[in-house]
């Protein structure tokens, strides 16, 4: 019972959330404070993300990053550390990628958080993991412009989908 109330509390305070923009900033250091606890042999050697090596959650995880690296309309990645979060009313958010694509003209400023969680079928996530989810999405899409832009995604290939979309 207690499930359930928490489910429907959180669904409640997703239609209700606002963000206001403050002054806080990351440094870039957030990408290298963080120390894996994977060994480098086991991390995936990566091409255009921002460091040389990506240490991934999955298997989903990597083939992302792999197809990533291997994509010519993908200019640079990071897999964002789990230092970054978005504090949401049912928890802390954190986001999986953030990416920036090539266009015709040069480096086109789209960055995407990503967000790999293998299945973005509502029915596959806890109540909880969406809420945050959705209120990551609220606040990305209010700050969003025509050249920022959050989309949630099981796959590189759904990638590919939602950025024909916005074309």
């Amino acid at each position: 019972m207690k499930f359930i109330i928490r489910e429907q509390k959180a669904t409640m305070i997703v239609e209700h959330i606002s963000y206001n923009r403050t002054e806080q900033t990351y440094d870039t250091d957030i990408f290298t404070q963080e120390k894996s606890r994977q060994t480098v042999d086991k991390a995936y050697p990566a091409k255009k993300h921002i460091l040389d090596y990506v240490f991934t959650d999955s298997q989903g995880e990597r083939k992302f990053a792999e197809e990533m690296d291997s994509a010519a309309e993908v200019c640079v990645y990071a897999k964002l550390p789990r230092t970054l979060k978005i504090p949401t009313p049912v928890g802390n958010y954190a986001p999986d990628w953030a990416i920036a694509f090539h266009d015709n003209m040069g480096v086109k400023h789209i960055l995407f958080i990503a967000e790999t969680k293998g299945s973005m079928d509502s029915m596959q996530l806890k109540g909880v993991e969406k809420a945050k989810i959705d209120c990551a999405k609220k606040l990305f899409n209010e700050m969003s412009t025509n050249k920022v832009r959050y989309h949630e995604v099981d796959s590189y290939d759904n990638l590919l989908k939602v950025m024909a979309k916005l074309q």
